[in-house]
């Protein structure tokens, strides 16, 4: 699975604005130096996260961008869908529209569970999870796994 700079980026915004004192909001400028995003690309990630309703615009001399609804309600999923779709794909389609057949038929299976462990761990993953540093505890224990950390 390749996670896009978009979704990475995306992410990493929502942790700042999560992480913003009272819900105050922050300007892309800030947002974009606190995560070294690229403003540009941060401004479209923004506008892409507003329309999805994930962040809410704020106008004024002390605007910016804020969270639209509570941090612990708002999970990595929806931040990666709403800035690349769906989480899992292959060759642009989502798993059960593919068919397969003769010695590959098995491989619609693989597609499918690789897509339910995907969402068993981004959805369950809030903004609040992210920025507490208390990832549920299904999560931790993945990332704790013997040769979680290796790169084979």
């Amino acid at each position: 699975m390749r996670v896009s700079a978009k979704a990475d980026y995306a992410v990493r915004a929502c942790a700042e604005l999560a992480a913003s004192p009272h819900g105050d909001p922050v300007s892309s400028d800030v947002l974009a130096g606190g995560q070294d995003i690229p403003v540009s690309f941060l401004e479209r990630i923004l506008g892409d996260l507003r329309r999805a309703g994930i962040v809410a615009s704020v106008r004024g001399r002390s605007g910016g961008y804020r969270l639209a609804r509570p941090a612990d309600q708002v999970t990595l999923a929806e931040v990666i869908r709403a800035v690349d779709g769906p989480l899992v794909t292959v060759r642009d389609e989502r798993p059960p529209s593919l068919t397969y057949e003769g010695s590959a038929a098995a491989l619609l299976d693989v597609w499918v569970a690789l897509r339910t462990s995907v969402r068993q761990v981004l959805d369950e993953v809030t903004l609040a999870d992210l920025v507490g540093r208390r990832l549920p505890p299904q999560v931790q224990a993945l990332a704790d796994t013997d040769g979680a950390w290796d790169n084979p």
